[in-house]
């Protein structure tokens, strides 16, 4: 089980398993209602490293990047349902619009994100090839999304009540 970070105590985490020769796999997002897509993408981006570390758009954050109806759930219980996955071993929020500070401070060996993202579209990646660490695009899941899950919601419940 993972556990949920102060940006202030990530230098110290990370040390110990960096020593030990393990590489540290970033990726970030607002992981609102997790869905199999998400699930599918954070094994996958375990698979490339020893450790996961998931970088949390706050609730603040969220509302900026998807509107004032979201998140649909709050920072606190995005945080423990991704901490909960065997495949994450850490979870920081970050209150910005971008993990461009995050990443600096996590430095990690291979920065991801879904397939969906170019290379030159995610954040950090200059930071992180410049110290010699690998920027990747993994495979999107196509059909799978909160904002498509709200939707159907939506419209389950307004045909329902015809």
């Amino acid at each position: 089980m993972g556990i949920v970070l102060e940006a202030s105590n990530i230098e110290s985490q990370l040390s110990s398993k960096r020593k030990g020769g393990g590489k540290v796999v970033f990726t970030n997002g607002c992981f609102d209602l997790l869905h199999v897509g998400h699930v599918r993408y954070l094994k996958e981006a375990k698979s490339l490293g020893d450790y996961l570390f998931v970088g949390l758009n706050s609730d603040s954050s969220v509302k900026r990047l998807k509107g004032e109806n979201r998140p649909i759930l709050d920072q606190q219980s995005r945080a423990e349902i991704l901490a909960s996955l065997s495949c994450v071993d850490f979870v920081c929020l970050f209150d910005e619009e971008t993990p461009r500070n995050l990443i600096e401070l996590v430095k990690p060996d291979i920065l991801v994100k879904g397939g969906d993202w170019k290379k030159e579209e995610i954040v950090g990646w200059e930071f992180v090839e410049k110290y010699g660490g690998a920027v990747q695009s993994l495979q999107f899941v196509p059909g799978n999304s909160t904002t498509g899950i709200v939707e159907k919601i939506i419209e389950s419940f307004s045909t329902s009540k015809t």
